[in-house]
């Protein structure tokens, strides 16, 4: 019996991916890259029809890791087709961001710059226009990670709730608050 009405739907194989479940290891190979995950006895996955469909298993509380399962597999073979983008705007007088291949530059009005290594996954490149708020475009084929990175990137300046400023993801709506009361 599923309890999960995400789990039940199926995953479309795209053309040019390769789908292998092997000693309890799904693996995706497509174009930009592959990835793999252990899975555990709670589910069942069977491909047929260029399909990837996900059942739960036969065993109490199978239904819990049912969605999360086909939910992990679809991003690995989404990520592996078309990948993953996300989009940060560094908002703030004099915050700068600069990207040197694998490594990405920031000044955030902090006595010192911040350096950023990124793993050969993860690709980074920011967009600096007079007059615009500097951003970071980050593309990788791992949302997982992709989503790790960006919200370390983010952790070096919030967004603060009276005028917005810090580092936040592009259409990201901030609660902002307002302020001091200007007297009597």
């Amino acid at each position: 019996m599923s309890l999960s009405r995400i789990g039940k739907l199926p995953i479309a194989i795209p053309a040019g991916v390769e789908v292998s479940v092997n000693d309890n290891v799904f693996t995706a190979k497509g174009k930009l890259g592959q990835l793999s995950q252990d899975v555990h006895g709670d589910v069942i996955i069977k491909i047929e029809n260029g399909q990837v469909i996900v059942e739960p298993a036969n065993i109490p509380n199978a239904g819990a890791k049912h969605g999360l399962y086909r939910a992990l597999f679809f991003n690995m073979v989404k990520g592996v087709s078309e990948g993953f983008e996300i989009v940060q705007e560094l908002v703030g007088v004099g915050y700068k961001a600069e990207a040197k291949g694998q490594q990405l530059e920031l000044s955030l009005g902090f006595s010192h710059t911040i350096v950023m290594v990124f793993p050969d996954e993860i690709k980074v490149e920011t967009v600096n226009e007079r007059g615009k708020n500097p951003i970071i475009k980050l593309r990788s084929y791992d949302k997982q990670l992709l989503g790790q990175v960006a919200a370390k990137i983010r952790s070096f300046r919030k967004p603060e709730p009276y005028k917005g400023k810090g580092i936040k993801f592009v259409n990201e709506v901030l609660r902002r608050k307002q302020g001091k009361a200007a007297g009597k």
